[in-house]
């Protein structure tokens, strides 16, 4: 009986059409532009005829969509919307949703939610800023998580060894004095109990980012882009107050 579950566990499954629309997901997941049905067929070694096939499913399924007027596909947002009905997401979107509002409401800024994704931080949420201006982030944005204050945020306020490995496996690449500085910014991140760090990517604008904790750690950060505009009826100071108000609050709630 045991030599029949070992030889169970070594047996390797296979399921064709799964893995040519898994291949053609995780293709275009990286892809920077839409792809046609040549390069597709070329870049995960398949015929026309089976891409085509395939292609045709998912774009039925609306995992896929055409780039507007064009026969190029390109992901849409279905899988992500998947991954957000998860119980452990979807309950802190129910809990964070509503103090987002009020947050947006009282500063007249837009915000958004951001968990950790692998190397990277991805938005999960984000309410409009109630007036005509304001920086918005759309969900699913991702960006490397030692890039962005937001990701900082999440890596300051996690337990010493998980904080260690990040800083090892996502910034490699960078100069070992580069590295000493993000370490330096890590924790100063962690004494202050938040970030407020001008945005590398939009002059004028101040990214305030407040940690959503849960046994010890950052779960999510929620982050405002603050704009300092004429008739903000908050500074940015009291906005970085509010901001960390909410995500204690909705950590207590979750």
């Amino acid at each position: 009986m045991g030599r029949e579950k070992t030889a169970e566990k070594g047996k390797s499954y296979h399921a064709p059409a799964l893995e040519k629309g898994l291949d053609i997901l995780e293709l275009l997941s990286g892809a920077t532009r839409p792809m046609g049905l040549s390069e597709i067929s070329q870049e995960v070694g398949r015929s026309k005829s089976e891409i085509f096939r395939m292609l045709h499913v998912l774009e039925r399924r609306h995992y896929l969509e055409r780039a507007p007027g064009t026969d190029h596909y390109l992901l849409t947002n279905h899988l992500f919307l998947l991954g957000m009905e998860r119980p452990p997401l979807k309950g802190l979107l129910e809990v964070a949703l509503p103090m987002m509002h009020e947050l947006s409401d009282a500063t007249e800024q837009s915000c958004h939610l951001v968990v950790p994704s692998e190397e990277s931080m991805v938005v999960i949420a984000r309410i409009d800023p109630p007036g005509d201006l304001g920086l918005v982030v759309r969900i699913g944005h991702r960006r490397p998580i030692l890039a962005a204050t937001s990701g900082l945020v999440l890596t300051a306020f996690q337990l010493p060894d998980v904080r260690k490995r990040w800083i090892a496996d996502y910034g490699d690449a960078l100069p070992a004095k580069e590295r000493k500085s993000i370490e330096a910014r890590l924790d100063a991140i962690a004494v202050d109990g938040f970030a407020a760090i001008n945005s590398a990517v939009v002059p004028g604008v101040t990214d305030i980012s407040a940690p959503v904790m849960q046994s010890g750690m950052a779960i999510a950060a929620l982050t405002i882009p603050f704009m300092n505009r004429v008739g903000v009826p908050m500074s940015q100071p009291q906005a970085a107050a509010m901001a960390r108000e909410k995500a204690e609050a909705i950590a207590q709630r979750i």
